[in-house]
């Protein structure tokens, strides 16, 4: 018999959505999941888009070629300097304030970023994720951060959920899903619960079916 790995409470989950104001907000995607990547080689660009719809499935979501408004919705950019962000054709019409957030992080020293748009309802509608390849990064494993990067666009997690401990972990020497983030994912994306969320209330629903998996 073997133990099974312990389940969040509804603090714990309420923890992974409370921004650091204060508030309690999520969202999840209302869309299937349309990923491009750029700035990367043909078998790093397989490792991002599988980790993606590995994710996806665990979800129960699904993803799609191409979405009727956007094209794509998951556009995913690795770099080696914040200023090449400001070079992508376009971009700033996408990213509002997109120069006076590329100093920001620049200045932070920063090595990854993500920003949501959502739809009239508060679900996610497209996620930018820009991954600066700085030289702790360069070290990881692209499995890893493939995997890193698909679960933090999967959800508008709090802005310190994962601040002190990754949403991974290493099982026999491969580098997997925590199952405690695994079963937040998959209860967040039951067809009854709601796509946006701003009571705490929501925790106590999604710990009840974390429980239950």
């Amino acid at each position: 018999m073997t133990d099974q790995p312990s389940m969040p409470g509804a603090d714990e989950i309420a923890a992974l959505f409370t921004r650091s104001t204060g508030e309690y907000l999520f969202a999840r995607w209302g869309r299937p999941i349309v990923p491009v990547v750029f700035g990367v080689d043909a078998a790093t660009l397989a490792t991002v888009k599988g980790a993606v719809e590995a994710v996806v499935v665990l979800a129960g979501h699904k993803m799609a070629e191409t979405d009727p408004e956007l094209g794509a919705n998951l556009m995913v950019f690795f770099f080696r300097d914040w200023q090449e962000l400001l070079e992508v054709p376009n971009l700033d019409h996408m990213i509002d304030g997109l120069q006076d957030l590329v100093a920001r992080l620049d200045d932070q020293g920063a090595n990854q970023y993500r920003v949501f748009r959502f739809d009239p309802e508060g679900a996610i509608r497209a996620c930018f994720s820009f991954v600066r390849m700085d030289a702790a990064l360069d070290e990881v494993p692209a499995e890893t951060i493939a995997l890193s990067q698909a679960v933090q666009m999967m959800l508008l997690w709090s802005d310190q959920a994962f601040a002190e401990r990754s949403p991974l972990a290493v099982a026999r020497g491969v580098t997997v899903l925590r199952p405690d983030i695994a079963a937040v994912i998959r209860a967040a994306y039951d067809p009854v619960m709601p796509a946006v969320a701003q009571d705490m209330s929501h925790a106590l629903r999604l710990a009840a079916r974390v429980g239950g998996a």
